[in-house]
This record gives C-alpha cells, sequence and structure tokens, in this order.
C-alpha cells in the first residue's frame, strides 16, 4: 500500500486527462486556455499501466479530471479501462457538464459511479460572468439525467467567491430540498496568477459551518474514500451541503489523496514545488517499475501545503491539475 512517512494511507487517484478547458472561469483561466504550448497527454496505453500499478499499490478510488475530462474523445475509453482494472472500486468524475447532457448515458454505461458537476452559479447571468459560458440549464438537466441514471453520488460543486455568490447559499439550499445532490462550496485558492483576484474574492467558509449548525444541520461521517469536504445532512432536505475549506487548520491530517498530471507528472500535493515523471515507465511492460517508482516517491511527501503562508508551489492555475 502507498504510504507516507507520517503514516498516511493513499487509495484516492486524481488522474488529470487534460490540461485543457473550454471555459474561461475568472478564477482559474480569465483569458481562456493557452493553446499555444505542446499537448502531449497521456495515452489509452499509458492511462491503462498507470492505473494498473497504482490498483497493485491499494488504489480503490480513481477521480478522472482535467482540464475539462469531456473534451476527451476516448472519455469512455478512459473510464472503462479504469472499470476493467482488479481492485478499482469507484470511478468517479469531474467536470463543467459542457457535454454531459449528451454523454452521462454512454459514461454510466462504461462503469462511472461518481459524478462531480461545476456551477459556480444557479443564476445563468451570473454563471456567465463568472464562467463566460451560457449552458447552465443544459448542465442542470445533465444532472437531473445522471440522478435518474441511478447515480446516488451526484455532487455540484461552486468555487466560494465573496463579490459574486456568498449571497446565493440560500438559492442552493432551496435547490437541494427535495433534490438528492450534494451542493459543496470550495474555497478559493489562491495560485501563480489569481493573486489579485483571490485577495478580492477569498472568504473562509467556516462562517457558513457554523450557521449551517445553529440551523439544524449535522455533519456527516466520512466514507473511508471519501475526500476533504465537510458534508452536512438535515432532516427536512433530501440533498447535503458540503465545505472544503483547505485554509482551515488540520486541513492535511488526513490527506489520502495523490495526483497524476495529463503529462504523466505525480504530484504529491496540488502544491507541489514539482512533479515527479513516470512517463518513463509507463509502458506496456512498465507496471513493476511504475510501483517502484511510485514507492519511492512517498518519502518526499510533505506533511501539508503552505496556502496560509501564499506558497502556491508550480501551480499557475488549477486546470493544471484538476483542483
Amino acid at each position: 500500500m502507498l504510504q507516507d512517512n507520517f503514516g498516511r494511507k493513499f487509495e484516492y487517484l486524481r488522474l488529470s486527462i487534460t490540461d485543457v478547458c473550454n471555459f474561461s472561469c475568472d478564477y482559474c483561466l480569465p483569458d481562456g486556455y493557452d493553446c499555444s504550448g505542446a499537448r502531449d497527454f497521456l495515452s489509452l496505453s499509458e492511462i491503462k499501466t498507470l492505473v494498473t500499478a497504482f490498483a497493485k499499490l491499494g488504489m480503490k478510488k480513481i477521480r478522472i479530471t482535467g482540464g475539462e475530462p469531456g473534451l476527451r474523445k476516448d472519455l469512455v475509453d478512459v473510464i472503462r479501462i479504469c472499470n476493467n482494472t482488479q481492485g478499482i472500486e469507484q470511478i468517479a468524475l469531474t467536470t463543467n457538464g459542457f457535454n454531459l447532457e449528451n454523454n452521462i448515458e454512454q459514461w454510466v454505461e462504461a462503469g462511472l459511479t461518481h459524478l462531480n458537476v461545476s456551477a459556480d452559479s444557479l443564476d445563468p447571468r451570473l454563471f456567465q460572468a463568472i464562467t463566460g459560458h451560457q449552458n447552465l440549464e443544459s448542465i442542470l438537466r445533465g444532472v437531473d439525467k445522471a440522478i435518474s441514471l441511478g447515480l446516488s453520488n451526484v455532487k455540484l460543486n461552486a468555487v466560494l467567491l465573496k463579490t459574486f455568490n456568498l449571497d446565493q447559499i440560500d438559492q442552493y439550499l432551496s435547490w437541494i430540498k427535495n433534490k438528492s445532490v450534494t451542493v459543496r462550496f470550495i474555497e478559493l485558492m489562491e495560485t501563480g496568477d489569481n493573486k489579485d483576484y483571490f485577495a478580492t474574492n477569498h472568504i473562509s467558509g467556516e462562517y457558513i459551518k457554523q450557521d449551517l449548525l445553529t440551523k439544524g444541520w449535522t455533519q456527516v461521517i466520512k466514507g473511508k474514500l471519501a475526500g476533504p469536504a465537510q458534508e452536512f445532512c438535515h432532516p427536512d432536505y433530501q440533498g447535503r451541503f458540503g465545505l472544503i475549506m483547505p485554509y482551515s487548520t488540520d486541513f492535511c491530517k488526513t490527506c489520502n489523496r495523490l495526483r497524476i498530471a495529463s503529462n504523466g507528472k505525480l504530484h504529491l500535493c496540488l502544491f507541489a514545488e514539482q512533479g515527479i515523471d513516470l512517463r518513463p515507465y509507463l509502458t506496456e511492460d512498465g507496471i513493476e517499475q511504475t510501483c517502484d517508482a511510485l514507492l519511492a516517491a512517498m518519502t518526499n511527501k510533505e506533511v501539508g501545503h503552505e496556502l496560509a503562508k501564499n506558497f502556491t508551489g508550480a501551480t499557475t492555475h488549477l486546470a493544471m491539475l484538476g483542483g
């Protein structure tokens, strides 16, 4: 099993298959994706070797991320590779939902078990202002379609932005009143290129947590393969509400996640100074070498990030590693 020097075990992999995104969210890619660089993303063969190696070392959950993973025409094949790998129990996808309505059926058929969709506002005009796109209605129809297909782990993610959606929390709560969806607000994180935006829009989610508790919401005990969110339930609501607060004390204490960038580099933390190149090992017969490289890399994992000190490492924007 993959374990670091602090006794933390890692059974959850965030696998980025592209850093391309077709949205231009204010907090991530306000000017859109820069197409000037080379795009040499992991092939299906390399992904198969990588996932097989991680599974041999005890990995049980794969979250497919981007950029926007729905832009890869072979996304169904990626899901199927994960689904056909012995030991993988959960296959999740994080998407902006631009083609969710048309593709969710084939993703589920290929083996998708969990779905996270980004929607930073439920107001179409504000959604467009944040993302640069107008297809909120289609995204929400896709969410409903995912639920109708039997996915029991559907989440709607929103980045908490002081000057945009802070006053819309009640709207999200009304939305989950009779809908089996978990809405999660994620604290805005500072990256290499959003420092001014961060200073204007960052706000802690702690006061939202305290407000939920005073209104009868109860914190839910996390599952073994769950991510960092604190989730809350209420007897009067069918859905749940969650908060991801990376600036909170001891946020990294229960870390169970590793990240692979779309170029094959292992990132031991979203805000690590550099990635560790695994691509030389990702050949058809390179499973054992990949395992050895992963085990060796774990000795270098730090106890936690230093976001509170404004240290953002090599992460210039969140599309690099899917957050």
